[in-house]
């Protein structure tokens, strides 16, 4: 509805270039603040990194993720400004929720090299901010869209999916830089943030019912101005929310995670969890598939099985158990704790307008008689 003034993205230039090569970013992002020298208006510039992302799937010439592409080879290209940086599988730290092979490792190990590259990317952007003379009144968000692209990461809302980065950088209160915070925030920060630093009041409209939106994230600037108990126990809540990656991977969750505990919500729990391509086909997955076909060690913490069939709640005290292993949604002496989330995160489905609030055993009404808040009918669907 409303493009971007200067956009250079996939849709109508090489994803490789416009996500990949550290060089050309760097200039677009030059000719950008030079352009915006001359513009009296604040600005906005969003830059998305394609790395570390897999593309084995769709660039298999340039390892499984792209780790090759730029890095000089006969028939890899050069990106001038990337000193690919190469790590040995064997010394690699393998995550408890990856399986400790050597084709596991090696996939760890591309992946690396890749994030030297955003890496280095990343300071090109920030050396083009300070040249242009913008260092002094920007402020710099850093973070993901995902968890890391194993299994148990990107596409499952474990902490391993919903563990991003998130690094904040203001020109003020430098008696808070390069120090961290436990408040937990999540992405649905980001616009309350922008609009707060921009002094832009969010407009009052409406979509689907009749209470008008209302963005369910917080300004981080307060957490960056200071650093009382108090600010950092109002950020003791977090959401979270997944309904398909790709078309045929559908496995809607939803989750309320707190500083203790955390509820995941399965809806559609009776189907196996799906697996999407660009993972199937990795070398960690390839590993693990055949592992558990042939009935040998896959060396890792859970069964392919269980990976596939999950409850329809989980709830885990992190605190005590961190890899989420044990599940006490059904346990007697966790009831009170299961009951409080399960209101809390309907609340926030409710909130939001999830049409997913009434799954998986009813059906949401919400037209004629039922307008305009409307409820949830039941399918005696014995679930």
């Amino acid at each position: 509805v409303y493009p971007f003034e200067y956009a250079y993205t996939e849709e109508h230039h090489s994803l490789l270039q416009v996500g990949r090569n550290i060089t050309y970013i760097k200039l677009l992002a030059r000719e950008f603040f030079k352009e915006s020298q001359q513009d009296t208006r604040p600005f906005f510039l969003y830059i998305g990194f394609h790395d570390p992302h897999r593309c084995g799937h769709t660039n298999p010439e340039y390892g499984q993720f792209c780790e090759k592409f730029g890095n000089g080879e006969p028939g890899m290209g050069i990106i001038e400004d990337w000193k690919p940086t190469h790590y040995d599988p064997s010394d690699v730290v393998v995550p408890y929720f990856v399986q400790d092979t050597i084709a596991a490792r090696q996939d760890l190990a591309a992946q690396y090299t890749t994030i030297s590259r955003l890496d280095q990317g990343v300071g090109l952007i920030l050396d083009e901010l300070k040249s242009s003379g913008f260092e002094d009144s920007t402020l710099v968000v850093y973070s993901s869209d995902n968890g890391i692209p194993f299994q148990v990461g990107r596409t499952n809302l474990q902490e391993p999916g919903m563990s991003e980065p998130l690094l904040v950088s203001t020109p003020f209160h430098e008696e808070y830089w390069n120090t961290r915070s436990d408040a937990l925030v999540s992405l649905l920060d980001i616009t309350p943030t922008v609009l707060d630093w921009f002094n832009i009041t969010y407009p009052t409209y409406k979509i689907f019912g009749p209470n008008p939106v209302n963005l369910t994230g917080n300004t981080l600037l307060p957490l960056l101005q200071e650093r009382e108990s108090r600010v950092q126990q109002e950020w003791d809540t977090v959401y979270a929310s997944h309904s398909l990656h790709e078309i045929t991977g559908y496995y809607p969750m939803r989750v309320i995670r707190k500083q203790r505990f955390k509820l995941i919500h399965n809806l559609n729990f009776l189907m196996p969890f799906p697996i999407d391509q660009d993972f199937y086909i990795s070398r960690t997955f390839q590993d693990l598939l055949n592992r558990t076909r042939k009935h040998i060690d896959t060396h890792w913490f859970m069964t392919l099985h269980d990976y596939y069939y999950r409850p329809r709640w989980q709830l885990f005290d992190l605190q005590n158990d961190p890899k989420e292993l044990v599940n006490l949604a059904g346990k007697t002496e966790f009831q009170d704790v299961f009951e409080s989330l399960r209101r809390e995160l309907h609340q926030w489905q409710n909130v939001t307008y999830d049409p997913w609030i009434c799954a998986p055993d009813g059906v949401l009404e919400n037209e004629g008689a039922f307008s305009p808040m409307g409820t949830c009918l039941p399918l005696d669907n014995n679930l």
